[in-house]
This record gives C-alpha cells, structure tokens and sequence, in this order.
C-alpha cells in the first residue's frame, strides 16, 4: 500500500524528522488559504498522487503570489497527471500540497528498503540528491552509500553519524542528519514499511536539515495492525477492480492483454499466465480466486475479467484439491447465465476433486464452452479463440 506526500511527511513528523511547513488543499481556494495560513512568500503546490517523477511532468509548481497558487491548484486539481512511472493512463489528482518553499544549498539522497535477499533493512544515501535513485546508481554507482541493519539490535547512532560524515556534512549538519536518519528508521520500522525515500534530502543555508519531499510503501500484511496506515488509503489511487476483487477476498491484477484468467492458487495462475504468453497470446489480468472457489467467488471473478473491454477470451483453470470441480463448474454456468456472456469464448480447464463431476455440468449445460484437459491445451485453445474473434 501507498500513501501521498504529506501523510509520508505525517508520519515522518512523527517520529522527529524536520519537515517544511505545508498544508494539504482539495481546491484552488483552500490552497490560496493555506498559503496565507504557512505564511512567507514563496509557495510550492504539488500533485498528490501515487507516483514519483511529479516535476518532470509538471505536477510541481513554484508560486511567488496567491494568485499563483490559486491558478497552480486549478491547474492541477481534477487532471490525471502522466508521469514516467505511472504508464500513459496516469493518476487522477484530486488533492494538492501547499509548502512554504524556503532556500536550501544542497540536495540528499535517502532512502530505506526491505532487501529481501539479506533479510535486513538497507539504508542508502547519495550525495546528489533530487534525482532517481536508478540515474543515481547509473552516474555515480561509486558515491551511493549503504548500511545493513541488524535487525536485533537496529541503527544505531554510530552509523547514521558515519553515514553524515561520508555525505560530506559539516558538524552542526551531522548532529541533525543523525536524528533525521534514525528517526527515518524508526518510522519504517515501526510502520511496517517495505520502502521509504526521502529525495531530495536538503541542507538550509542556516543548517537545518529537512525532509522537501517523502514516499512511502508499506506492507499489506501488516496492515491488520496499522490502522493509522489504513486509514490513509487513497482508492482512486487504485484500479477499481483491484478495489473490488480485495472486498471479496480475491488477488487480481489488471494487465493489457486479451485473455482474461480466473484460476485458483498464486502459482498456478502464474503458470497459465506464462503458457499463455507460450501459446502466443497475452494475458490480460492476473486472478487468484484462493481455495474457496465458490460459485459467488467464480461468479464475482468474472464480473471483474469481464469489466475489461480488451478482454476477448475468458480461461478459466482450476486444479481442485480443497475446492471441488462441481462447485466450480456450477459457478461458471451460473455467472455465465447471470452475466449474459455472449460473444466472449470461454476456455475450461478442470483437474482435481470430481472433476467428472464438474465435466457433466459443464456437457449438460448447454452453453458453449470450451473444455481442455490440461493447461497446455487450455491455453493453446484460448490463444486460438482469441485469433478466430479477431
């Protein structure tokens, strides 16, 4: 899970990390009156959206009057800002952030990731700040600093100091890069965070080491005890669909294929992803409807493929072991029925617990289905209804 700029900045605060002064707005006119609420007499309004590289598509703008704030906002507000790491459908922008935007003289790095690998935190600062960490390790791989943390005893003060000595700090700087980075640490630590970046970093010209910009992803099984985390979601961040396969307790994924996929198991809907893309085709979601395949499951799975217009074909695979064939063949009859689908070929690929069973139902049904034996077959098939729809 996600969150914006300013709740990152919240969190931040929280736990003694220097932030710039700043208001969130929803519209022009809360953005004038939050500039004259921060005071000073430069402003920056920024985009809230899900995604980075904001500036480079002019989703962060300088203001020098209130009238340019008023304009900034409604240039921003109500627009899907397109940025490098968005894709080209970009993200709707409904909020704003107003911050006070005083003079700095340098531009940090900092950031904090879960390396999966080593099973440990990994803290990574560069000196040249303000650009993507993939240019940084790209321009200069030799100046990108790291510390492991170990996880019983966690950073300690010793390497945040020797981490602000190596960024080339003054002494007055070092005292207070070592409680922004500890306190940078406590809060992904203590908020289950999988990444925090924290770029640009900036020194003042009165030494003061703030934190002008902040994003933050957190795991989502942890979530259950992060209720403050929870209550920042932002769904119109999200795909709806992704929105509406969490209520019913199913793991999709939307692609930009044409064959639509409703499986059971993370592996297995992975494998006919891949066989797929073998056969010639391209997947256009990835769904796992879990070991409950019931016919309301199947049902509410193909309401969510069907909701894309690129999808063609529709495979649905199943290898039953807690689940039973029959219920899963009964579910596809009904939401097929229930949904009206028609001129949307259908592949089934059944295994398991009756699967004879669940054959008949399908046989008897009198739809026309497409049924496979294995998953080679059924994605062979799916790609050739796909050519024969075309």
């Amino acid at each position: 899970m996600d969150v914006h700029e300013y709740q990152a900045k919240e969190i931040l605060a929280s736990h003694g990390v220097d932030i710039p002064p700043g208001t969130v707005a929803f519209s022009p006119d809360q953005a004038v009156y939050a500039a004259t609420e921060l005071g000073g007499s430069h402003w920056v309004v920024k985009a809230q959206i899900h995604a980075g590289a904001r500036g480079k598509a002019g989703g962060v703008k300088l203001c020098r009057t209130y009238h340019e704030v008023q304009q900034a906002a409604r240039d921003l507000l109500g627009k899907r800002l397109v940025t490098a790491q968005t894709g080209p459908e970009g993200k709707p922008v409904q909020r704003v952030y107003v911050e006070v935007a005083d003079p700095f003289e340098r531009e940090i790095y900092l950031g904090y990731v879960l390396d999966r690998k080593l099973e440990r935190v990994r803290v990574i600062a560069s000196k040249h700040g303000g650009m993507e960490i993939e240019e940084i390790a790209k321009n200069t791989p030799d100046e990108l600093l790291q510390v492991i943390v170990e996880p019983a005893v966690g950073l300690q003060q010793f390497q945040a100091r020797e981490l602000a000595f190596q960024l080339g700090l003054n002494i007055k700087q070092v005292s207070r890069a070592v409680k922004t980075i500890m306190g940078a640490y406590r809060a992904f630590r203590d908020n289950d965070a999988t990444m925090l970046e924290i770029n640009p970093l900036v020194v003042t010209k009165d030494d003061k080491v703030l934190a002008l910009d902040a994003k933050m992803s957190f795991d989502d099984n942890a979530l259950f005890r992060r209720r403050n985390v929870v209550d920042m979601n932002d769904p119109s961040q999200s795909d709806p669909r992704e929105a509406q396969a969490a209520e019913h307790s199913l793991n999709y994924i939307g692609l930009d294929g044409e064959i639509g996929c409703i499986v059971n198991g993370a592996g297995l809907a992975m494998a006919t992803m891949d066989m797929i893309k073998h056969a010639g085709g391209n997947p256009a979601n990835f769904l796992d409807v879990g070991g409950g395949a019931s016919p309301e499951r199947v049902a509410t799975a193909f309401r969510l493929v069907l909701s894309d217009r690129r999808v063609k074909v529709v495979l649905v695979n199943i290898f039953a072991g807690i689940n039973r064939c029959d219920w899963v063949a009964q579910g596809v009859v009904d939401a097929v029925r229930a949904e009206k689908i028609e001129g949307v070929p259908l592949v089934v690929r059944l295994a398991g617990t009756n699967v004879e069973a669940g054959k008949k139902i399908i046989t008897e049904s009198g739809i026309p289905i497409i049924q496979a034996d294995t998953l080679a077959e059924a994605a062979d098939k799916a790609v050739a209804a796909y050519k024969g729809a075309k």
